[in-house]
């Protein structure tokens, strides 16, 4: 048997990369909704922008220190990879989406394709809306170049001629304001009948930029966009307040590290090398795209088209079976756990359940973490009221979560300002587990209810990620729920939990014990399975632990929607260990662990977790899993989260050895549809 420690694992970026590979794909299937292709065009810029922002940020950083293993040719070849999956997006997006939008009478029209009667909207337009916000900055020694934000649409303008003061600066900077829409719908009187035609505001701008410069001759010009290190680093043991630490850091977030450079395929090059200079660019961070630098605001164009028939139909979750409409849900829960799995079955039960006890005298106290809820939550408006009534509400605020600092920070201050206790988790670690914890009266004693997810509690993406969520009255289980909220808010030590495994505390060891259960059930010749649905398998010490149980006969199956860096039907190393990924409509965002080291029900283990196995959720996060130990919920997710996606042959790709994916043969279940139609509303 090979040593799993000598198993070379595949680079995470590249993973992260061929991601966005799956969804780009969608891109191209004939059988996915026109605008739903355009729709991920747009997903997966947004999700490159991340990954600059963040990841290869992160990379860069790293590659300053010795011993990291990342230097300049591992660098070169992310690099390289992301150029051709940005070549890619646009092809696709200019060879096959484009024209198809325009058969379908949905045109984006550039200067050279209007009409006149277009071609004169559009410049009054441009001169009542645009023109009055934009101020053009012409460099020279007193006009240094301006500050760039993050993400932010510019033009870069070389001028002939002199100024308004004889001198030949001949560089200018227009910087468009985030204000303005980036796509415009034409009015129906300058358009055919029933075609739709828009423009982007970059093309509106282009056309006229000599207005903007009059008395000058253009003589080259581009769009361009920087993306920055958009992490907020903020040392916490050196802080008093964590919440006003974050709040002044967001305000220099649009100014970090410039990290890639953005421009149109039609930029000359000194103009291109000027700005590499300024912003101190390797070439390598050039994108000279095919197309406006930003596809994410091409989502403004989805929102505005019509066409019902060009989306995906429209989907109504139908109310969890397991739970009653009418009556009680503490009543219910008294005798019976139950399973939600979103968005198959509504969110709306999650609501209620809070709403109910809110409303509930009985009720003294309602516990919370929070972490992405969204600017506009029903869940903290019912934690405001429920403060009013004269419940005691504690809410654990995660204000470290990537890019809703913001959010959170603002319904911290609401929640402290009309009584709610609010803490902010560990130091130095992020409160990720999901769980709500409400404590009720019921004649002489105390009993707890508690909701555990593998979600957050965000009403608008529960209607878009797969999650499961757990309701309870376990006393051992709401036990443990109380003293994780406990330790979060005391900062005391925690006592063992009896059903919870807990990050960075029990739960890799946990989960590196049932690797080796099986795997020991393996050498012994008994059944030994693993079958993992995760967002994300990047933590080393269980990569190696999964191999080396594949090694001793356990058969493996790991359905991982986006990076994976185990290399899986490597011959005699990882011949045992099978990798698919599903790219489907929904966000795929459902943890479930499961482990069978014999023939026996006590012999097989099954959690739901809010933790992807990174390493990050192991040792830096609070993290929660928990075990489904009732025999008819426990089939369910099998039957419903499991299964399925392994049999999946619409959606799913295998991965290969090398890290590259294919798609399976475009026959038979689609995973995601078959639990739509199962559970469908009836209306």
């Amino acid at each position: 048997m090979s040593d799993p420690a000598r198993v070379q694992l595949l680079s995470r970026e590249q993973a992260i990369l061929e991601f966005n590979r799956r969804v780009l794909a969608q891109a191209r299937r004939e059988d996915v909704p026109l605008l739903e292709r355009l729709r991920y065009i747009c997903i997966v810029s947004s999700n490159l922008d991340e990954f600059f922002e963040v990841r290869y940020a992160d990379v860069l950083e790293a590659s300053r220190v010795r011993g990291t293993g990342i230097d300049r040719s591992y660098l070169e070849a992310v690099a390289k990879a992301s150029h051709e999956l940005v070549e890619e997006q646009y092809t696709i997006l200019n060879e096959e989406v484009a024209p198809a939008l325009r058969q379908a009478g949905i045109q984006i029209l550039n200067h050279a394709d209007r009409t006149a009667a277009q071609r004169e909207w559009v410049a009054g337009f441009f001169r009542r809306q645009v023109q009055p916000l934009l101020v053009p900055i012409g460099l020279d020694p007193s006009h240094p170049f301006p500050q760039v934000a993050n993400k932010t649409l510019n033009f870069v303008v070389k001028l002939g001629g002199r100024d308004a003061f004889g001198r030949d600066n001949d560089i200018a900077i227009v910087r468009i304001p985030r204000v303005l829409p980036r796509v415009i719908k034409l009015p129906a009187h300058v358009v055919e009948p029933g075609q739709q035609a828009f423009v982007l505001l970059s093309s509106v701008i282009r056309a006229h930029l000599d207005e903007l410069f009059p008395g000058r001759e253009i003589l080259s010009f581009s769009q361009f966009r920087l993306t920055r290190d958009s992490d907020l680093d903020v040392d916490e043991d050196d802080v008093a307040d964590l919440r006003e630490a974050l709040r002044s850091k967001m305000s220099t977030r649009q100014f970090g590290q410039a990290i890639r450079l953005e421009v149109v395929r039609s930029c000359h090059e000194d103009l291109s090398n000027f700005l590499l200079e300024q912003f101190g660019l390797p070439r390598q961070a050039l994108f000279e795209v095919n197309g406006p630098v930003n596809l994410v605001r091409l989502t403004q164009l989805i929102d505005q088209a019509e066409g019902d028939h060009l989306r995906f139909p429209a989907y109504q979750a139908g109310w969890p079976e397991s739970l009653p409409q009418a009556g009680s849900m503490f009543e219910h829960l008294r005798h019976h756990d139950c399973l939600l799995h979103h968005p198959f079955e509504s969110f709306d039960a999650v609501v209620a359940f809070l709403r109910e006890a809110v409303n509930d005298p009985n009720v003294l106290a309602i516990k919370q973490t929070i972490y992405r809820t969204g600017s506009e939550s029903v869940l903290m408006e019912l934690l405001l009221e429920a403060v009013r009534r004269g419940k005691e509400v504690l809410a654990v605020v995660e204000l470290k979560a990537r890019f809703d600092e913001e959010a959170n920070i603002n319904w911290a201050e609401r929640l402290e300002a009309v009584g709610a206790q609010v803490v902010y988790g560990i130091v130095g670690m992020k409160t990720h587990a999901k769980m709500m914890l409400v404590t009720r009266r019921e004649g002489a004693r105390l009993r707890r209810y508690a909701h555990l997810s593998t979600g957050n509690y965000n009403p608008k993406t529960a209607r878009l990620y797969t999650d499961v969520g757990y309701l309870t009255s376990q006393p051992d289980l709401t036990t443990d729920v109380d003293r994780v909220f406990h330790q979060l808010a005391s900062l005391a030590q925690i006592r063992s939990s009896r059903q919870l495994l807990l990050a960075p505390y029990s739960m890799q060891r946990q989960m590196l014990r049932f690797i080796e259960r099986v795997a020991q059930s393996a050498k012994a010749g008994r059944p030994a399975r693993i079958v993992l649905k995760v967002n994300s398998l990047t933590d080393e010490p269980l990569v190696r632990a999964l191999i080396a149980a594949g090694q001793a006969g356990a058969s493996i199956d790991l359905v991982v929607r986006g990076a994976c860096i185990l290399p899986p039907g490597i011959p005699e190393l990882t011949e045992n260990i099978r990798v698919r990924s599903v790219v489907g409509q929904m966000l795929e965002h459902t943890r479930v662990l499961y482990f069978r080291w014999g023939e026996g029900d006590h012999e097989e283990a099954l959690y739901l977790s809010s933790a992807d196995w990174m390493n990050r959720n192991m040792t830096r996060r609070i993290e929660a899993a928990w075990p489904v130990r009732d025999g008819a919920l426990r089939q369910r997710v099998i039957d419903e989260c499991l299964v399925p996606y392994l049999l999946d042959g619409r959606d799913a790709w295998v991965q290969s050895p090398d890290g590259r994916y294919e798609r399976v043969a475009q026959t038979g279940l689609s995973a995601q549809q078959a639990l739509m139609d199962r559970y469908r509303a009836v209306v």
